[in-house]
C-alpha cells in the first residue's frame, strides 16, 4: 500500500533530479514527517526539473508520463492517487519548472469512521 506510494514518489524525484543535474552533484531530496492529533503528514521535496501547470494537471492521469519511451509506464502517480484515496488521505503537489517539486501527503493515523 503506502510503500508503493513512497517508492513511486521517490522514483519520480530521483528522475527529476537526474533530468536537471545529469551526473553532476547538486540534487537534493528532503523528507519531512510529523503528526498533529489523528493526522500524519509527509512532505517530499526535490530540487529537480519541476513541472509546469499543464504537466502538473496531468500527473495523476493513467498512462501519462514525461519520461522517454520505454522508461516507466505512466502509472506511478495514478497508483499513488488511488492508494491515497483508499486511505482517505489528501495529496497536494506544488511544482515550478527548474526549481523543483514538493508533494505533501496527509493521512489519518486510523481511518475516519464513516
Amino acid at each position: 500500500g503506502l510503500n508503493q506510494v513512497f517508492l513511486n514518489v521517490l522514483t519520480n524525484a530521483i528522475f527529476a533530479i537526474r533530468e536537471k543535474f545529469g551526473d553532476e552533484e547538486g540534487g537534493v531530496i528532503e523528507i519531512k514527517t510529523y503528526s498533529e492529533g489523528a493526522l500524519v503528514f509527509m512532505v517530499i521535496k526535490d530540487n529537480g526539473a519541476g513541472m509546469d501547470e499543464e504537466t502538473k494537471s496531468k500527473i495523476f492521469d493513467p498512462f501519462f508520463t514525461t519520461k522517454p519511451v520505454g522508461i516507466g509506464t505512466g502509472l506511478g502517480m495514478s497508483i499513488v492517487f488511488s492508494l491515497i484515496q483508499q486511505h482517505h488521505g489528501v495529496l497536494i503537489v506544488n511544482s515550478e519548472p527548474m526549481v523543483g517539486t514538493e508533494l505533501s501527503l496527509r493521512l489519518f493515523v486510523s481511518p475516519p469512521k464513516t
